[in-house]
C-alpha cells in the first residue's frame, strides 16, 4: 500500500488532490469486486491458481480438439412465436426443446468425429432436458457439475466430459433462464437484444441471462443467425474449441497459441506489477484489488476473476484484431475497461472499437443512452409482471450500470450519475449501483453525500454489509493517508 503522507511536498492542496485521486482508484476498483456478486456461471473455472504449467491443460493443448464447423441439422419450428393460441410459455417451451435438441445433436457430432461414445450421464442429462421436468434437470446437471472441473465445488474432473462440457453447459443455461424468468419477460428481453444489433454484428454476452436468453432467441428464431460468443470463457480451451466447431466458418477464432501467448503475457506483466509493490512499498499498488498473486517456487500463480477476466479482455480483443472486418456489441458481465476508450452506446449494449475521428461519442450521445436507460426503467416499472421477477429487475439495472460505466469513463459525470440512480431504481439492492454511484460523486467532492449513500445502503441491505464496508474502508484508507 502507498501512503501519500510519507511523500515530500511544500503543497497541502496538492497532497488533496492526490489522496482524491487514489481514493477515486478505489472506490472504482472495489465496485468491480462488487460486481463480482453479479457473475455467475458464464465458462470459467476462476477459483484455483493457474501457472504457466497448469496454462497449457486449460487452454485445450491435451487431449483431442474439437477443431472445425460441425454441420447440425436445422429442425426449426414453423414459426414459433407467432402461431395462433400460442402463450408466450408454450413459446419459451418450444424454443428451449429445439434449442436442446440442437445442441444434443451437437454433441453426438462431435463424438463422432472425435471417435468417443458420449458418457451416458450426458446423455441422461439431455433426457431431463427434454422431459422439461426442472427438478430432474436441476439433479443431473448438478451431478455433472461436480465431475466438470470447472466449479469450486467440482470434487472431480472427469476429462472425459471435457469435448461435451460446452454443448451441455449451453443447454442447462438456456434451461435455467426459462425456469428463471416469466416467459413473456424472457422473450421481451431477448428480442431487445438481439433489436438492437446491426446485421453481421458478432455479440458478446456477459451474464447469464444476457449470455443465454439472446442465444436462445437467435437460434431458435427466423431473422439472421448471429455469432454469438460469451467474454467470460474465452480463457477456457474448451470453449474456445466449442466456438471453433459452432463458427469456424464463419469467423476467425482463438487458437491454443493465441491463449498461451496471453497468458504468458498477463504473467510477464503481473509478476512485474508484483515485484514493483513489494520494492516501492510506498508507491501506488499496481497490483489491482482482488488480484491474487503469489510466487510459489518461483513461479507466478495467478488466481481470483479480476485475473481471469483480464486474460478474458485480451482474449477478446485478440479475436476482434483477428476479424477486422466484424463489428462487436457486448453485454458485460464484468467491466473491460480497456475497451471504454473506443466504445459507444448501442441501446442496451456497448459497441466495441466503433469510436473514430468520423464517429465521435458526442454529448448528444452520451444524452441518448440516458434517455433510452430512462425510458427503459418507466416501462419495466409500470410493468407488473416485470416488477414481480427480481431476475428481470436485476439484469436491466446491471446493465444500466454497464451504461453508467462507459458515461463516466468519458468524463459525462451528470450522465453517468442519471444512469447509476435509474439502475438503483430498477433494482435498490444492487450493489454495484451505489458503488459506481458512491465513486462517482466522491470523484466530484461530494465526499459527504457519497458517505451517507454507502451507510444508507448498507444499512438497508444488510447481506450486502460486507462488500459496503470494503469500500468505505478503502475510501476512509486513501482519506486518511
Amino acid at each position: 500500500m502507498h501512503n501519500s503522507d510519507t511523500q515530500e511536498t511544500s503543497s497541502v492542496e496538492f497532497r488533496r488532490r492526490q489522496r482524491w485521486r487514489w481514493f477515486l482508484v478505489a472506490i472504482i476498483a472495489l465496485t468491480l469486486i462488487v460486481g463480482l456478486w453479479r457473475a455467475l456461471r458464464t465458462g470459467q473455472k476462476m477459483d484455483e491458481p493457474m501457472t504457466s504449467g497448469e496454462r497449457a491443460s486449460a487452454t485445450g493443448s491435451k487431449g483431442a480438439s474439437m477443431a472445425g464447423p460441425v454441420r447440425r441439422q436445422s429442425r426449426r419450428f414453423e414459426h414459433p412465436d407467432s402461431g395462433p393460441g400460442l402463450t408466450a410459455e408454450q413459446v419459451v417451451t418450444l424454443k428451449v426443446m429445439q434449442f436442446c435438441r440442437n445442441r444434443r445433436e451437437l454433441v453426438r457430432a462431435v463424438g463422432r468425429r472425435l471417435q468417443k461414445e458420449v458418457p451416458p450421464e450426458i446423455e441422461k442429462f439431455f433426457d431431463a432436458v427434454e422431459s422439461g421436468k426442472w427438478e430432474e434437470i436441476k439433479a443431473q446437471w448438478d451431478a455433472l457439475a461436480k465431475e466438470s472441473g470447472q466449479y469450486g465445488s467440482s470434487t472431480n474432473h472427469r476429462e472425459e466430459l471435457d469435448p461435451f462440457w460446452p454443448a451441455v453447459l449451453d443447454a442447462y443455461g438456456v434451461a435455467e433462464q426459462a425456469h428463471l424468468w416469466p416467459a413473456q419477460k424472457l422473450l421481451d428481453y431477448g428480442n431487445v437484444i438481439l433489436d438492437s444489433l446491426r446485421p453481421g454484428m458478432v455479440y458478446v454476452g456477459g451474464t447469464d441471462n444476457g449470455r443465454w436468453i439472446p442465444e436462445l432467441l437467435n437460434e431458435t428464431g427466423e431473422g439472421e443467425q448471429h455469432i454469438i460468443v460469451t467474454q467470460n470463457a474465452l480463457a477456457d480451451g474448451r470453449y474456445a474449441d466449442f466456438v471453433n466447431t459452432l463458427y469456424g466458418d464463419r469467423m476467425t477464432t482463438l487458437t491454443t497459441e493465441d491463449s498461451q501467448r496471453v497468458f504468458q503475457e498477463y504473467i510477464a506483466d503481473a509478476q512485474k506489477r508484483l515485484e514493483h509493490d513489494q520494492q516501492f512499498p510506498v508507491e501506488p499498488k499496481q497490483v489491482r484489488e482482488g488480484e491474487d498473486l503469489r510466487v510459489v517456487d518461483g513461479k507466478v500463480q495467478v488466481s481470483g476473476q479480476v485475473a481471469v477476466m483480464a486474460i478474458n479482455e485480451k482474449l477478446l480483443q485478440t479475436l476482434m484484431e483477428k476479424n477486422p472486418g466484424l463489428s462487436f456489441a457486448i453485454q458485460e458481465s464484468f467491466p473491460f475497461k480497456g475497451t471504454y476508450l473506443d466504445a459507444l452506446p448501442l441501446g442496451p449494449l456497448m459497441e466495441l472499437g466503433a469510436r473514430n475521428e468520423q464517429n465521435s461519442f458526442t454529448a448528444e450521445r452520451a444524452g441518448q443512452s440516458v434517455d433510452y436507460w430512462r425510458n427503459t426503467a418507466q416501462q419495466i416499472l409500470s410493468d407488473p409482471e416485470a416488477v414481480s421477477s427480481e431476475d428481470a429487475l436485476k439484469s436491466y439495472s446491471h446493465d444500466a450500470v454497464a451504461a453508467a460505466n462507459l458515461l463516466a469513463a468519458h468524463n459525462f459525470s451528470a450522465e453517468a450519475e442519471e444512469a447509476y440512480r435509474l439502475s438503483a431504481q430498477l433494482w435498490p439492492a444492487n450493489p454495484e449501483s451505489v458503488g459506481g454511484l458512491a465513486g462517482l460523486l466522491a470523484a466530484s467532492g461530494r465526499t459527504t453525500e457519497a458517505q451517507q449513500l454507502l451507510a444508507e445502503f448498507s444499512q438497508k441491505y444488510p447481506d450486502a454489509r460486507k462488500a459496503m464496508e470494503q469500500i468505505s474502508a478503502a475510501w476512509k484508507f486513501r482519506i486518511s493517508n
